[in-house]
């Protein structure tokens, strides 16, 4: 245990995170993603697993060690509903809530269609597969810089 450091941050995502530069992408996944084989693309080459947690904890975890990014209109995305694109379910409604809280302010999840976030999600630096049993628990974060001392 580390202190200051969420517990559910473990050695292997910590090492991912702290390996992303600025604008590197991470994918926070529900569990129906096809994450094994989308991760085979990605810079770790394998999913990262965080079993039996929620997109939401998930999410606050990550957000808890790593800024968005701040040059970009749209660092925060989530998986559109599939022939209801505006729709917005409760777990993307709360990880809404989740970003802001560690954004401090207003910051936006832009939906992208289901098979362009496959695509997205295979050209992240990883994929941290969660245990959200909630369809379109699926969401993609572009990693901002530190602000200097």
């Amino acid at each position: 245990m580390l202190w200051g450091i969420d517990p559910l941050l473990d050695a292997d995502l910590l090492f991912a995170l702290r390996r992303m530069g600025h604008g590197d992408e991470i994918a926070i996944v529900d569990a129906n993603f096809p994450a094994a084989s989308t991760a085979t693309s990605t810079v770790t080459g394998a999913p990262i697993l965080m079993a039996g947690v929620s997109s939401v904890r998930a999410v606050e975890a990550v957000l808890s060690v790593m800024p968005l990014d701040s040059f970009v209109p749209d660092p925060a995305l989530r998986m559109e509903v599939v022939d209801d694109p505006v729709a917005v379910p409760p777990v993307q409604q709360e990880v809404q809530q989740a970003i802001d809280r560690a954004a401090g302010r207003r910051v936006p999840l832009v939906g992208i269609e289901r098979f362009a976030f496959y695509d997205r999600a295979g050209e992240a630096f990883a994929i941290l597969v969660t245990g959200e049993r909630r369809h379109y628990g699926c969401f993609i974060f572009k990693k901002g810089v530190l602000p200097p001392e």
